[in-house]
């Protein structure tokens, strides 16, 4: 157990700094420069450290270390929580940038800023970690470094049963994302964060569930197994169909691109009171008075019985 508390560790000085670089940019840096770079650039670095420490407790951990998939996905789905909460805001995820410029709450200058953040901070994330690696604290780490120059692709399965995959994990992703985007943070970082264990859990033998555009990219396109265009087709292609599937079952259309709905039709929440057809000229209404007939033995005030001639 001694390597899982180095890597604990880890996960602990990963947050503390990353929460420390976004507190820090936040406190000197406008709110508009925090929130399209800072704050994303933090959030990939964390997530990108964050899923390599992971993989590789994944792949060395179950016969190194003698890991079971119940510590593994425990650890993941609290890695998450943390992840959750601790973002700001930030989705470290290019198909979630994508995404709010789809549903028009983000300019494409503002989106072409998070998608630079993202990849800035994932590189960093990697070059952080192997160095760390690089240190040997413990006998997953020494494997690691033996495995490096050779590492395994993430990619176990055909390419479009791969990019099946991915789409699909994605398409529930930004699903969950969108249908509890309004609700707070006590049910909605629990509720992704268990999505994305089960999604890695039944999809992880295949292509290791990245829904992640950026992340695959920096974990598993330098590995051998596979071209270029196919680890796109699976990482990209498919995470990007999957997000925007998800935003037209959701939404119905696509607001930057076209505001007609396509699925559901537009009911005005609002109703319109039926009003009283007006009187026609042929309609009078007679005082209230002037309807009533007298009763029979009753005068008026100020009237004199008639006498009887």
């Amino acid at each position: 157990m001694a390597g899982l508390n180095v890597s604990l560790c880890f996960f602990f000085a990963t947050f503390a700094l990353c929460q420390a670089a976004r507190r820090v940019s936040k406190a000197l840096l406008p709110a508009g420069a925090y929130a399209s770079f800072a704050r994303e650039a933090a959030g990939a670095a964390q997530l990108g450290a964050c899923c390599l420490e992971m993989r590789m407790l994944v792949e060395l951990g179950p016969w190194a270390g003698g890991f079971g998939p119940d510590l593994l996905l425990t650890l993941l789905f609290l890695l998450f929580l943390v992840h959750g909460a601790t973002f700001d805001g930030a989705s470290a995820n290019p198909a979630v940038s994508l995404q709010e410029l789809l549903l028009a709450e983000a300019s494409l200058l503002g989106t072409l800023l998070k998608l630079a953040a993202q990849g800035l901070g994932m590189q960093a994330a990697c070059i952080l970690t192997r160095l760390y690696w690089s240190w040997e604290l413990n006998d997953l780490h020494v494997l690691q470094n033996l495995m490096a120059e050779h590492c395994s692709s993430a990619l176990s399965t055909t390419v479009p049963h791969g990019t099946l995959v991915e789409g699909a994990c994605a398409f529930f992703f930004h699903l969950a994302l969108l249908r509890f985007r309004n609700s707070l943070p006590i049910y909605r970082v629990p509720a992704v964060a268990l999505l994305v264990t089960v999604m890695a859990y039944t999809a992880g033998p295949f292509t290791s569930a990245f829904f992640n555009p950026t992340l695959a990219a920096s974990v598993t396109f330098h590995c051998s197994g596979h071209t270029l265009l196919e680890y796109a087709q699976v990482y990209w292609l498919g995470p990007l169909t999957g997000m925007v599937l998800a935003v037209l079952l959701y939404h119905g259309h696509l607001p930057c691109l076209f505001q007609r709905n396509l699925f559901y039709s537009q009911k005005s929440k609002y109703r319109v009171p039926r009003g009283k057809p007006a009187p026609g000229p042929g309609d009078t209404q007679m005082p209230a008075e002037g309807c009533r007939g007298r009763e029979p033995g009753r005068r008026g005030v100020g009237q004199q019985p008639r006498s009887s001639s």
